[in-house]
């Protein structure tokens, strides 16, 4: 399904929810949960969504029907979705499957990254010309989810089966280290200073916290739940990180490197993204069909939106 945008409506910030349930990427006004736009993904299930840094394009790598680790089919692409016009407008192929799953734009270089798990690499596309420019290994099986540091020149992936996270060059395009986490990790995310980085142990209820000066594992923090999704805040005061199995998000202090408090949200949180302007959290609850809005002035949930069924990953841009 294809609904057309208002040339109005087009110029408002949006929030970009991938559907799992309903194989298609929507388009929302944050500020008032109006649908935009829904684009479907061609019959393929795509698990998350990277917005281009001018935020006038989509790219929803097309992961499969399956669970990351488990038997299903393999995608082999990744659709580019015009925001304005709510419709597909390009694809990358990839040649084979390989269950494209995360992907995030280098904050200096401009390319784009996408985890291709079952290749065990990391692969480089140019986003004008939509072609394949390199690969970065990772040198570890079911590489899901990718941070990038604020310079560029590092990489961290969260390996899910091994429960491992590789550090990686990305200008030299080789991996550095592999760092040994636990017997399953999920999801990751970085200090807005870099200096930390942080993943969620699958096997015991703590967030583990990587110091990036030397890889190494410096504390674990102990959580209400099993965590998954994180986003830190602009600010670099706080981690926010979702717990499904509780229905929340935990609050972090990273000054102190523990919790605060846990906000209730919709049910089965999932993906957790922060507007530029440090006001709002957005955490998609996946059982729920909805998006939790988070007020992170008041440290309350401000409001819910309707999705299609499985809301999973989520990203956030203003139209210019």
């Amino acid at each position: 399904m294809t609904l057309a945008v208002s040339p109005v409506l087009a110029q408002q910030k949006r929030l970009l929810v991938a559907e799992k349930g309903e194989m298609r990427l929507s388009i929302f006004d944050p500020e008032t949960g109006f649908l935009l736009g829904a684009v479907a993904e061609g019959g393929k299930t795509g698990h998350e969504v990277a917005a281009s840094p001018d935020g006038t394009l989509a790219y929803v790598p097309i992961y499969g029907d399956s669970g990351v680790g488990k038997p299903g089919t393999d995608g082999s692409n990744m659709v580019v979705i015009d925001l304005a016009a709510a419709k597909v407008v390009g694809n990358v192929d990839f040649g084979h499957g390989v269950r494209p799953h995360c992907a995030v734009f280098g904050p200096v270089d401009g390319l784009l990254y996408v985890t291709t798990e079952l290749d065990k690499t990391v692969t480089i596309i140019d986003p004008k010309t939509l072609k394949i420019v390199g690969t970065i290994p990772t040198g570890q099986a079911e590489s899901h989810m990718l941070a990038i540091s604020h310079d560029g020149r590092l990489g961290y992936t969260a390996n899910v089966g091994p429960g491992t996270v590789s550090v990686l060059d990305m200008v030299g395009r080789k991996t550095l280290k592999v760092i040994p986490i636990a017997d399953h990790t999920q999801r990751i995310s970085i200090s807005t200073d870099d200096r930390w980085v942080f993943t969620a142990d699958q096997t015991k209820p703590q967030l583990v916290v990587i110091d990036t000066k030397t890889d190494l594992v410096k504390r674990w923090i102990p959580l209400p739940g099993l965590g998954y999704g994180s986003a830190v805040t602009p600010d670099g005061k706080w981690l926010l990180i979702a717990i499904p199995e509780k229905d929340q998000v935990t609050v972090i202090d990273l000054k102190g490197m523990k919790v605060t408090q846990s906000i209730d949200v919709g049910s089965a949180p999932q993906e957790l993204v922060v507007s530029a302007d440090g006001k709002h959290a957005y955490v998609s609850c996946q059982s729920g069909g909805q998006v939790a809005e988070i007020d992170l002035v008041n440290w309350r949930t401000s409001k819910g939106i309707s999705t299609g069924e499985q809301p999973d990953g989520l990203a956030w841009t203003a139209a210019k």
